[in-house]
């Protein structure tokens, strides 16, 4: 089983130049979570993409996993 975590960090080095920058961090815990993905400054573009599409995308992913284990996951991106 992934957790939330490990799919945001791996989508997010998937996307960037410079996968060592990448950081995922969690705050919180219960049934609620705050994942902070920090990044690049030269890869932030590409982690938000065009009009907020891929971050959307991010966090609909991250959404989906976390209802299916009875969680609540928030994604910021600092």
């Amino acid at each position: 089983m992934a957790s939330a975590k490990d799919l945001v960090e791996f989508i997010a080095k998937s996307l960037v130049d410079d996968p060592s920058q990448v950081r995922v961090s969690e705050i919180g815990g219960g049934a609620s979570l705050i994942l902070e993905l920090r990044v690049g400054s030269e890869d932030m573009g590409r982690v938000i993409g065009r009009g907020g599409r891929t971050a959307n995308a991010i966090r609909t992913l991250t959404r989906v996993l976390a209802d299916r284990h009875g969680r609540r996951v928030t994604l910021e991106i600092v």
